[in-house]
Order: C-alpha cells, then structure tokens, then sequence
C-alpha cells in the first residue's frame, strides 16, 4: 500500500472512529478541502472544526474503499458511504 492510500485510509477510519487521529498530520495548515457534492473547507482549523461539529450530530457507518486510481500526483477514490 502506498502512503497515500494509507493517509486516505486514516482520514476515513477518522469519520468511522469519530475520532481526531492525526488531521494536523495529514493536512496542511492552508488545505482546501471539496466534498464530493461541493462544500469547500480552507484551512485545516476549519476542516478541524467540520469534522468536530459533523460528529457530533452524525455518525459514519461505513465507508468501504471500492479502488484507487493513481495518476502523477493525484488520487480519486471510488467508495461506498454510509450514515445514521
């Protein structure tokens, strides 16, 4: 597995655990972050702030890494996402 499939896979083992478990480690303090249905976050203290005030109200029931596709220094994950 390579380190960017591995920090992916931490991100999301992130939503499941409801648990900050290094987001200062894997995104950088100016990141602009897209949902995959368009809202944007820029700056890790608000990606930080998202991801606390999401899991508060909701919880990650599954999210199952279908494949990677890898191409210079990009990656898309195709996966499948659930929530309560």
């Amino acid at each position: 597995m390579n380190e960017r499939e591995k920090i992916i896979r931490l991100w999301f083992d992130m939503w499941i655990k409801k648990a900050d478990l290094g987001i200062d480690n894997i995104f950088t303090d100016d990141v602009v972050y897209t949902e995959s249905w368009s809202p944007k976050y820029e700056n890790r203290k608000t990606v930080k702030h998202w991801f606390d005030e999401w899991n508060t109200r909701g919880s990650v029931l599954v999210w199952e890494i279908k494949q990677f596709f890898h191409q210079g220094n990009q990656t898309i994950v195709e996966w499948y996402f659930k929530t309560k």
